[in-house]
């Protein structure tokens, strides 16, 4: 799954653009309270551990 899929199963789900971090932007979850953050790279594949840390820290199933 790429980033910018992610992404928008994210938004469809109530999380937001926060604010931009150091190396990544950070995102918020109202689902859990959560901040947490993605890549830039919205063309590249997301990988297995990174879309599970995502979806545990966002609430969201990916």
């Amino acid at each position: 799954m790429k980033y910018s899929e992610v992404e928008k199963k994210l938004r469809k789900e109530g999380c937001y653009f926060y604010k931009d971090g150091r190396n990544h932007p950070i995102w918020f979850s109202p689902i859990t309270g959560k901040k947490f953050s993605l890549s830039y790279h919205k063309g590249q594949e997301a990988k297995s551990g990174t879309l599970k840390s995502i979806s545990k820290d966002s609430g969201v199933i990916l």
